[in-house]
């Protein structure tokens, strides 16, 4: 399969329209239409609903779009790669991240990094962490950020000096904004939007000792943004890590850490088995120096 009809098929399924699809690749229309029909044909699916004049992705155009969008944005990072100078570092490095106190500390990282080898360009992402952890998987991102534990048949990684706290994010005027912990009676009876990624859940319950069953859940969640904006309208409790709500800077909320002073350490983490590029060599390098001299 010819790497052009992909970008042709991406064309096509961003505008979901051939005129305009062809007017930006700079093609007649008819040779665009064949050009989508044989891949049809090649793959032996139909990608797209042809209606009223418009495309519309099907669903098995829908997986085909999210797949040849991967190899391009591979190919691409692999041209850049093959084309570096021996003397200059050059490439791409995808890297995804929590929103949490590692945020702060792998972005300083970065911005030193590039002061010494400005060439590297650094494509960051968020999300928790089965987000991220299928981002890597996929090949979408090189190096993520993960709150321990990880997988360590899966992954290399290197442990971070960043340590994040649990505890309960909250309206400053909640009734137990005050408090210097948060007990499990308290966990029991507040209204709590928790984590969605059950591991995590899980781990805080073993450390606590808590009845998940008992636990008033309304919601789960894996975007800050979304969660802040729920605590607002409801007077929940947010269960998450400390580096959450300093990233918000709000002076209407508080933050309640748990009992005992439990925190999680941060690891960056790149797949087993996979040849990596002279850039990210190089970074991890970096990261690994600072990281013994902290």
């Amino acid at each position: 399969m010819d790497t052009r009809v992909l970008k042709y098929f991406l064309a096509v399924a961003q505008t979901n329209n051939i005129t305009k699809a062809a007017e930006q690749l700079h093609i007649t229309q008819p040779t665009l239409s064949r050009q989508i029909m044989d891949l049809e044909a090649e793959l032996d699916v139909k990608l797209f609903d042809r209606e009223n004049r418009r495309l519309q992705l099907t669903k098995a155009g829908i997986i085909f779009q999210q797949r040849a969008t991967t190899i391009v944005q591979l190919l691409h990072q692999t041209e850049n790669e093959l084309h570096q100078h021996e003397e200059e570092l050059t490439g791409e490095i995808n890297l995804g991240s929590a929103v949490s106190s590692v945020s702060s500390y792998i972005t300083k990282l970065i911005a030193e990094f590039q002061k010494l080898y400005p060439n590297v360009i650094f494509n960051l992402s968020d999300g928790d962490g089965d987000v991220l952890r299928r981002q890597l998987d996929e090949g979408l991102d090189d190096l993520v950020c993960l709150l321990e534990p990880v997988e360590a048949a899966k992954y290399n990684f290197l442990e971070l000096p960043v340590r994040e706290k649990w505890g309960l994010i909250m309206l400053k005027d909640a009734p137990i904004a005050k408090h210097s912990t948060v007990t499990k009676k308290d966990l029991y009876k507040l209204p709590l939007i928790l984590p969605h990624r059950s591991i995590v859940r899980d781990e805080v319950s073993d450390i606590l000792k808590l009845n998940q069953t008992r636990l008033n859940v309304r919601a789960t969640t894996s975007l800050p943004g979304n969660t802040i904006a729920l605590l607002r309208n409801s007077n929940y409790y947010v269960l998450t890590v400390k580096g959450v709500y300093d990233n918000f800077h709000d002076p209407d909320l508080a933050f309640v850490p748990l009992p005992p002073n439990k925190s999680t350490g941060d690891v960056l983490a790149w797949r087993k088995n996979t040849v990596l590029s002279p850039a990210i060599k190089k970074f991890l390098q970096f990261v690994n120096e600072e990281i013994q001299e902290s």
